[in-house]
């Protein structure tokens, strides 16, 4: 068990006293598994018929068919007997979902022109890239409910961009010391430039994914339950060089296999001076190395990050938990990509809801406050002020997130 002062004690060390009839009573945790009990074949019928609609209005229903799938997959998302629900407006959505389309065809039409006006154009799309980002954080949690009370994402507009500006002047700052011991031209200087300009590129991915994983659960905001992330840019490093070492371990051991099959010639043609290359048993191996390289990195980059994010988000009275293994999620991933390959892509309806459930239903909350007083007071607090229904929709940018 974690001491209270450090991250995995989320919400152990004392109960806050936000809801409470007996102050002086101590209270108990109450652990409320997430369920998922949406169908592949369900939603294959909904993914067939937006997917078709889609194509046929040249993409312009594309909010519509989010709308859909954000109400079927929400719908069928439980925590304590009751499901998530879903309220954005697919005429908003396809206003956002036509400004962020102007501003990729705006780029587009810019490079065409010239290398200059492109550059330029990128540079005004990353100046406000971060403020879409915000944007789409903000109706997506803004158009959540459950049992009726929205959520809220409380990030502000100097945060988002603090989240990105920097890890960008370290990664610049490290790159021009790195250029700066360089044009030396001694030995030691241009040794450690490429070292210095080497680390910051390694660590700019991993920072940046930190820094905005922090942003962002840092302001989940439900009724008076405010989150707080409580991991390290060390945490999450680490997660990403042991995904590193896996992938360099998986590649190694595929290549090693390889070259002993050759070396003991059992990849060789069979017929005499034929070719390594025509044998009917290299291709199926090498294939198999290649798809293990990809099949073994992202499930455990996926299973060990989404441990370490949700497990350390939460507050003194609510937490969650995740227990997702890397076993069942790479035992799902490859038989998703087998059966989409097999089905020409027709089966990603019921992959998409095979991982859902498998990624939902390891999550668990762990509440030290009465449920119901939360949310039955927090309406109330909602009625009096009159903010019941009034969600901020923005310009109802939604990337996902």
């Amino acid at each position: 068990m974690p001491h209270p002062s450090q991250p995995g004690a989320l919400g152990d060390a004392q109960a806050s006293p936000l809801i409470t009839d007996n102050p002086g009573q101590a209270r108990t945790t109450e652990r409320y598994p997430v369920e998922f009990t949406g169908s592949g074949s369900e939603y294959f019928r909904i993914w067939i018929v937006n997917l078709l609609l889609t194509l046929v209005t040249f993409g312009l229903y594309y909010p519509w068919a989010r709308v859909r799938k954000f109400r079927y997959f929400y719908g069928n998302t439980h925590v304590a007997g009751h499901a998530l629900d879903f309220h954005g407006d697919p005429k908003r959505m396809l206003r956002g979902f036509l400004l962020v389309g102007a501003l990729f065809i705006a780029y587009n039409m810019a490079s065409s022109v010239s290398p200059t006006a492109g550059g330029i154009a990128g540079l005004i799309f990353m100046a406000v890239w971060p403020a879409l980002l915000r944007a789409s954080l903000q109706f997506r949690l803004s158009n959540t409910s459950w049992r009726g009370l929205r959520f809220q994402f409380t990030g502000s507009m100097k945060g988002v961009y603090l989240a990105f500006a920097i890890p960008a002047l370290i990664l610049i700052a490290a790159i021009a010391a790195g250029i700066g011991l360089v044009v030396t031209r001694h030995t030691a200087g241009i040794i450690g430039g490429a070292v210095l300009m080497t680390l910051a590129y390694v660590a700019a991915g991993p920072y940046i994914f930190y820094r905005f994983k922090k942003y962002q659960h840092d302001n989940y905001v439900y009724g008076q339950v405010h989150t707080e992330f409580r991991v390290s840019f060390g945490d999450v490093f680490k997660v990403f060089a042991k995904t590193a070492g896996v992938t360099i371990a998986v590649a190694v051991l595929g290549s090693t296999l390889v070259a002993v099959l050759l070396a003991a010639g059992i990849v060789e043609g069979s017929r005499p001076g034929a070719s390594w290359m025509a044998s009917p048993l290299l291709a199926p191996v090498v294939f198999a190395v290649i798809v293990a390289i990809y099949a073994v990195p992202i499930p455990y980059w996926q299973s060990r990050m989404q441990n370490l994010v949700w497990t350390q988000t939460g507050s003194r009275d609510l937490r969650f938990k995740s227990h997702l293994g890397f076993g069942p999620l790479f035992k799902q991933t490859l038989i998703n990509w087998t059966l989409m390959v097999l089905t020409l892509g027709f089966y990603w309806p019921f992959a998409a809801i095979a991982m859902a459930r498998l990624r939902l239903q390891a999550l668990t909350v762990h509440a030290r406050i009465d449920l119901d007083t939360l949310v039955s007071r927090q309406k109330a607090a909602q009625h009096r002020e009159g903010a019941g229904d009034a969600a901020v929709d923005m310009a109802g940018i939604d990337f996902g997130l």
